[in-house]
C-alpha cells in the first residue's frame, strides 16, 4: 500500500511538473543540452528565482538533475525518468500460454507485428502498425535470445520498446 501511494505521488508530481507551459519549454531546452540556470532564465526571459522555482518542481518530479560546481548550478534532463514518465499508462494485454511456448508464438496470439530477418536474426520491425525496430524485455531485463528461441516457462511480463531513430547531426568545419 505504501509503495502504491509513493507511485501515485510520483505520478502526481510528474503531472504537476509538465502542466506548466514554462516547464515544458524548460524540458524542451534541456532535451537539447544541459544548461546553467541563468542561461535558462535568459533564454525564457524570466528571472533566475522564478526559473529556480520551476527547476525545483521538475526536480521533485525527478525529470531533471542538478550538478553543483561551487555557486554554479547546471541542469540536465534525467533521461531515464523523462523517457519513462508515462510508462504507467502503457496498455497491458493478457494472454495465457502453455509452458514452453516461444515468445514468437505468444506474440502471434497477442499482437499484430511484423518480423524481418536481417543477417540471420529476426527483428520486430512493426508492432500494431507502428514501424520501427523493437527490443524486448523479460521481467524488466533485456531479452538475450531470439524471440523464436525464447521459451516461456513461468509467469512473465514482456515489454517491447520501439527504438527511437538516431538523430542526425552535422558539423560544418571551415578551414581558414
Amino acid at each position: 500500500m505504501k509503495k502504491q501511494r509513493a507511485e501515485e505521488k510520483k505520478r502526481s508530481n510528474v503531472f504537476t511538473a509538465v502542466s506548466s507551459p514554462m516547464r515544458q519549454k524548460i524540458l524542451k531546452m534541456l532535451a537539447e543540452e544541459e544548461m546553467h540556470i541563468s542561461s535558462i532564465a535568459r533564454e525564457l526571459k524570466i528571472s533566475v528565482p522564478v526559473t529556480s522555482k520551476h527547476i525545483k518542481i521538475l526536480e521533485k518530479a525527478e525529470l531533471v538533475e542538478r550538478k553543483v560546481f561551487g555557486k554554479t548550478h547546471i541542469i540536465s534532463l534525467s533521461k531515464n525518468n523523462y523517457n519513462s514518465m508515462f510508462d504507467d499508462f502503457v496498455p497491458v494485454s493478457k494472454i495465457e500460454v502453455k509452458k514452453g511456448t516461444t515468445l514468437m508464438d505468444a506474440f502471434k496470439n497477442a499482437i499484430t507485428f511484423e518480423v524481418k530477418e536481417i543477417n540471420g536474426r529476426n527483428y520486430i520491425v512493426s508492432s500494431e502498425g507502428e514501424d520501427g525496430y523493437y527490443v524486448y524485455y523479460v521481467n524488466g531485463e533485456m531479452g538475450g535470445k531470439k524471440i523464436e528461441d525464447y521459451e516461456i516457462t513461468e509467469n512473465t511480463v514482456i515489454e517491447w520498446k520501439r527504438l527511437e531513430p538516431v538523430t542526425k547531426k552535422k558539423l560544418q568545419i571551415t578551414v581558414k
